[in-house]
This record gives structure tokens, sequence and C-alpha cells, in this order.
């Protein structure tokens, strides 16, 4: 895949055969950027979960909920896979 960051937010598009698929396009807001950016560094779930309470004014339920919605979603596209 390709990553590209823009006016403030991330793109992501899946490379298949070599060629961008842009029907596969991507776009992350600021969170959802921050929190690719860490999973992309090779930050555990649970180390994202403490960066976004971090950064933002949410608590511990919300941030492992949200963090692990979007980690179901970025998975079930085929962006990440657990390890």
């Amino acid at each position: 895949m390709v990553t590209r960051e823009v006016a403030g937010e991330t793109i992501v598009v899946p490379v298949r055969g070599g060629v961008g698929d842009l029907t596969g396009l991507f776009t992350f807001n600021e969170i959802a950027s921050g929190i690719w950016k860490q999973l992309a560094e090779g930050r555990t779930a649970e180390e994202v979960v403490v960066w976004v309470e971090a950064n933002y004014e949410v608590g511990e339920e919300r941030a492992r909920a949200d963090v692990t919605r979007f980690i179901g979603e970025l998975q079930a596209q085929g962006l990440v896979r657990a390890e």
C-alpha cells in the first residue's frame, strides 16, 4: 500500500498487481491518522489506547472501544493483521 499525508489527513491506497487500487482508497482524519502512525511504528493496541488517552480528551473506556473498532475495520479491509 501507499500512504501519503495531505492537509492533515492520511490517504492509504492499496496496491494490487503493481497498480494502485483507487476503488479501495482510504482517508483517515487526524485521530485515525495518529492511530495509523502508531501502528506503523509497531505499537501494540494497548499502547495505542494509552496514546489516544494522552493526546485527546477521552477516557480509557472510550479510547479502548474506539481503537478496537478502528483496528477491526483496518483488519476487515486487509490493511493490518493481528500478530
